[in-house]
């Protein structure tokens, strides 16, 4: 009865039918728009700290030489703004709803790396060369990864790339690493430090995601960590790494659609699912 009650409660999202989920599946008009119009103000008026990670601590740039921020002009002409993993000299990977969901669609992305700003410094790239995964829909959080290729960019103490996992470790009981440009806090404010922040978080086993989320929403293919303590990523972390023993592990693909800080877990599209995917793309 309650599997029927679940598939009755429908909404539309860009004149398509939706079941109504946890999972906030309108990122770009409720995160990533939003947020990117409030991080540009913040740099331009040097009032900014990019700590964007809930319970987390700033970094230094090349702490994580492999981060990419993403701003993101979609086809409307707005901005909005995720993060990638850089895996080589020409390819990072990234979430496939920050290319494309029901409501948006990305034209274009920026490449920020080796920056703890998004709108400024660092060595950026521009790309429209996007592949998401062909089973990526935008109705659930499954298979959500993508592929960004560019032109060849060169490597320093600040930009370098990560190995991903293969295999089939589970994780299970790790200590991970999230980090990210996002929030820090749902509503909070942009204030003065620094620029991106990370937090460690412990890799739980699917069943804790699965019981606030639904088997619509976990998948194997998806990983699962805790938020204990107010510890986790936020609005603006979407397509960021979450690394394990210096091994991409995870993309950051959902939350809760009643924000960061309410205790409920975190979702990543595993990447050891996917790796045969990404290895035929490189």
């Amino acid at each position: 009865m309650k599997i029927l009650v679940a598939f009755a409660l429908i909404s539309l999202v860009a004149g398509k039918a939706v079941i109504d989920s946890p999972v906030e599946l309108d990122y770009h008009g409720k995160i990533g728009i939003p947020f990117a119009a409030r991080l540009k103000a913040a740099e331009e008026a040097l009032d900014f700290d990019g700590s964007r990670i809930v319970g987390g601590v700033p970094v230094a740039v090349g702490h994580y030489p492999f981060i990419g921020g993403l701003l993101i002009t979609l086809t409307t002409g707005q901005t909005s703004v995720c993060g990638s993993s850089l895996i080589s000299n020409t390819r990072s990977v990234t979430a496939a709803h920050c290319w494309s969901t029901l409501a948006f669609q990305a034209a274009s992305f920026t490449v920020v790396l080796g920056s703890n700003l998004l709108f400024s410094g660092g060595t950026r790239v521009t790309t429209s060369d996007v592949e998401s995964h062909s089973s990526w829909n935008g109705l659930l959080p499954v298979n959500d990864i993508a592929i960004i290729r560019f032109p060849p960019i060169a490597f320093s103490n600040t930009i370098q790339p990560i190995a991903f996992a293969t295999g089939s470790d589970s994780f299970v009981g790790s200590t991970a690493y999230a980090a990210g440009f996002g929030l820090t806090s749902d509503g909070g404010a942009i204030t003065t430090n620094q620029f991106l922040s990370h937090v460690a978080v412990t890799v739980v086993d699917n069943s804790v995601c699965t019981a606030v989320y639904t088997i619509l929403n976990v998948r194997t293919s998806t990983l699962c960590t805790s938020t204990t303590g107010g510890r986790g990523t936020c609005g603006g972390d979407s397509g960021g790494p979450l690394v394990v023993n210096n091994q991409l592990v995870g993309i950051t693909s959902f939350g809760h659609r009643d924000g960061c800080e309410v205790g409920y877990p975190a979702g990543f599209t595993r990447v050891t699912s996917f790796a045969d995917w990404i290895l035929a793309r490189l």
